[in-house]
């Protein structure tokens, strides 16, 4: 089936469009961070001192106190937070949309190389995260998440990008819909709790910004019940691709370096979900536990895709 370049086209300028928004959506969490919770200690301040209560504030504070006056108050931070989020779902939309176009442009499913595959990753981290919106409190911390969203995106677009083609005859089997995007699911979803965990260990040494941060046992929940779901997933594609291995190569496991480095992936974060059930581990040492399982899945995505040569090595990038 030929290429339609038109849509192929439209689908690289939505991806583009989906970066700046996020970017956008990054800075508003900032200020929303940066003024939300001074603003109001401010506000609160004013209202003892216009009831004559006097109020010491404390030197390095009264800055703070200034930088919220000028974001506009509590109300307005709060507001730059709500529209953060509106835009994340525009960037979500905009996301899906490159990737949908990307897909009828080629006649085949849109994560067959390593630019489609980051793109579907970091859609799951997205759509994940503004799940995770509507359950605990954790607005503030979207600019935590988008950052390596971000990251991953302008990587794929500028060092990754690939153009738009059918995939090698390799490739062309129904197993590339769903082993390969059963693993995307379940990597973007572990990119969450990775950064979440990554906050907590930040949060339990309490600089003065984490206060900003919610709650250490939010965090820690946060991070918990995500991989909860995001494993399942996760092992379902690792099972898919032995299926597929045997299907194509007559055996189910090879010890290939991205089979391994799986399966480690795997194993860590089936330590970390056995080490909460068993041995009652919370906080810091199960954060460090689900760290290394996202550092595990970098490696593989970046490393052993792009150095590595292997069985896999024929997808290119």
């Amino acid at each position: 089936m030929p290429v339609d370049e038109t849509l192929s086209r439209y689908s690289d300028w939505t991806y583009a469009a989906a970066v700046g928004v996020y970017v956008l959506a990054l800075l508003f969490s900032l200020v929303e961070q940066a003024f939300g919770r001074r603003a109001k200690k401010a506000a609160a301040e004013r209202e003892l001192v216009g009831a004559g209560a006097p109020v010491v504030t404390p030197v390095g504070q009264a800055d703070d106190a200034a930088a919220a006056d000028a974001a506009g108050g509590p109300g307005r931070a709060e507001r730059f937070g709500r529209m953060s989020v509106s835009l994340i779902v525009l960037g979500a939309l905009l996301h899906f949309a490159a990737l949908v176009l990307r897909g009828v442009a080629t006649g085949r499913v849109p994560w067959g190389n390593m630019y489609e595959f980051g793109a579907t990753l970091s859609l799951t981290a997205v759509v994940t995260w503004l799940v995770l919106l509507r359950r605990f409190p954790i607005r503030r911390m979207s600019a935590w998440l988008l950052l390596p969203v971000i990251v991953l995106m302008f990587l794929g677009g500028v060092v990754l990008y690939t153009t738009a083609a059918p995939v090698q005859p390799a490739l062309q089997s129904y197993w590339l819909a769903i082993h390969v995007f059963a693993i995307a699911l379940g990597s973007g979803m572990v990119l969450v709790p990775g950064v979440v965990s990554v906050l907590y260990l930040i949060k339990v040494r309490r600089p003065r910004w984490a206060t900003r941060l919610p709650d250490a046992s939010v965090l820690d929940q946060v991070a918990y019940r995500t991989t909860v779901f995001a494993f399942p997933i996760y092992t379902a594609g690792v099972i898919f691709g032995a299926i597929w291995a045997e299907s194509a190569w007559g055996r189910f496991w090879g010890w290939d370096p991205k089979e391994t480095v799986a399966f480690v992936a795997w194993i860590v974060y089936a330590a970390y979900l056995h080490s909460r059930a068993t041995a009652g581990w919370r906080g810091g040492r199960a954060a460090v536990i689900n760290i290394a399982g996202l550092a595990v899945m970098i490696f593989n995505l970046f490393f052993i895709n792009l150095v590595v040569s292997g069985m896999h090595s024929y997808a290119g990038v």
